[in-house]
């Protein structure tokens, strides 16, 4: 892995005095699905120092360009996947802060500067990948620029007082100081990007009313090939992922300890002693796991509980290619991947009864869900189908600007 800092914290200090950056113009003269593999790409994404969806996501466009640099905030190596590794990754003057491998989310005002000293003129085609700050780079003026956004930041927007009193008292005043400013920032570097992607109609919807931009809707790769259907009927409920306030573990928690169901908690996070104090004998808690072991449990519950609301979800895609059930909340993303009885329920109102009447109702037809139908489900969000609908998209776009540009040409040569 080749891992650089692009700019020095001097060197970005003395860029506040120097003029705008000038661009140079290089026509893209190319469509085709071949012809791709010709173009200088840089793959941004807002930092790698874990591997959750996001980070899948940009393996897998390391995968369909290969040529393709990483640009990223802050790195951690020792957080992310081999094949990340063996990638050229570059990041910015924020690596050198003492710290900002665990601090990083501290740093978020000095994000939007250190963004724009990344220096894109030599690429062609920029995927930024963002949920946290990417797509506010400085591109080309003739380069394509698509968008992947998993969310707008959650933490500037419709999130923004959940995370806020998550803060000790100065950290809360430094936020409401500097959010007004991120958010301008947000809004006008949306028109940087040409084409926005949203992973799911509910991340789409949000765009809209925070950018409004129209964006397309590609569901992100899940490596389905990476699971099976298990042998049997299931022994438990499971509740895998981060234990934080948003993604709502307690309610599964509760709902059975109350009703003496047994439960199995793969996870970890700052509700993990909350958690821990508020369950019963039937509750059982392992922490984090590696993933052969997530991947055995997924294939041997009754079905995953899912009680939060995600933009999209990869969780419940890789419980239904064990082909095990879901029960799932209502909301965001959940409605794009829960979206028949035939692989699983969504309850309507985020509490402890609400899921426990679906687990009722779960029970009385348990024995009618067909894991291999479930699983068949899921692979229509393989990485297979994610790569194919991308490709699609970015030839469309290459193409029609290889179109304007041949009509500008013949219409300066008449």
């Amino acid at each position: 892995m080749t891992l650089e800092a692009t700019t020095s914290l001097p060197e970005a200090v003395a860029f506040l005095a120097e003029a705008p950056v000038m661009t140079k113009r290089r026509a893209i003269e190319t469509s085709s699905k071949s012809d791709t593999k010709q173009l200088r790409v840089a793959i941004v994404h807002y930092w790698l120092v874990s591997m959750r969806g996001g980070e899948k996501v940009v393996e897998e466009l390391c995968r369909m360009f290969p040529q393709a640099d990483i640009f990223t905030l802050v790195c951690n190596p020792d957080r992310i996947s081999d094949f990340l590794k063996t990638r050229n990754i570059r990041t910015s003057f924020l690596q050198k802060i003492p710290g900002a491998k665990r601090h990083y989310t501290k740093m978020l005002p000095l994000m939007p500067f250190a963004l724009e000293q990344f220096d894109l003129q030599e690429y062609d085609l920029v995927l930024s990948s963002e949920s946290g700050p990417a797509k506010g780079v400085i591109t080309r003026a003739d380069a394509l620029h698509i968008c992947y956004c998993h969310s707008p930041m959650r933490y500037i927007w419709d999130q923004f007082h959940v995370y806020r009193l998550g803060l000790p008292w100065l950290g809360r005043a430094l936020m409401s100081i500097t959010a007004p400013m991120l958010r301008a920032w947000d809004v006008t570097t949306a028109s940087r990007v040409d084409v926005f992607v949203a992973n799911s109609s509910y991340v789409a919807n949000r765009i809209q009313r925070f950018y409004d931009r129209d964006s397309a809707v590609i569901h992100p790769p899940v490596a389905t090939d990476d699971f099976a259907v298990g042998r049997g009927k299931g022994e438990f409920y499971l509740y895998a992922g981060q234990l934080t306030a948003y993604k709502r573990p307690d309610i599964a928690v509760r709902a059975c300890t109350e009703s003496g169901r047994k439960l199995i908690v793969i996870g970890e996070g700052e509700q993990a002693a909350y958690l821990k104090s508020i369950a019963g004998p039937t509750v059982q808690f392992l922490g984090h796991q590696p993933f052969p072991v997530l991947r055995d449990h997924l294939s041997r519950c009754r079905a995953l509980l899912f009680p939060g609301t995600e933009d999209f979800g990869i969780l419940p895609v890789e419980a239904m290619a064990s082909g095990r059930p879901v029960l799932a909340f209502d909301a965001g993303g959940a409605r794009e991947t829960v979206s028949s009885s035939h692989v699983g329920l969504r309850f309507a109102v985020q509490s402890k009864e609400s899921l426990l009447d679906a687990m009722v109702s779960f029970e009385e037809i348990e024995d009618d869900f067909d894991p291999h139908a479930i699983r068949d489900h899921a692979l229509k969000f393989s990485s297979m189908v994610f790569r194919d609908r991308l490709t699609a998209l970015i030839d469309e776009q290459l193409s029609r600007r290889t179109d304007a540009s041949a009509r500008s040409f013949q219409g300066r040569s008449h």
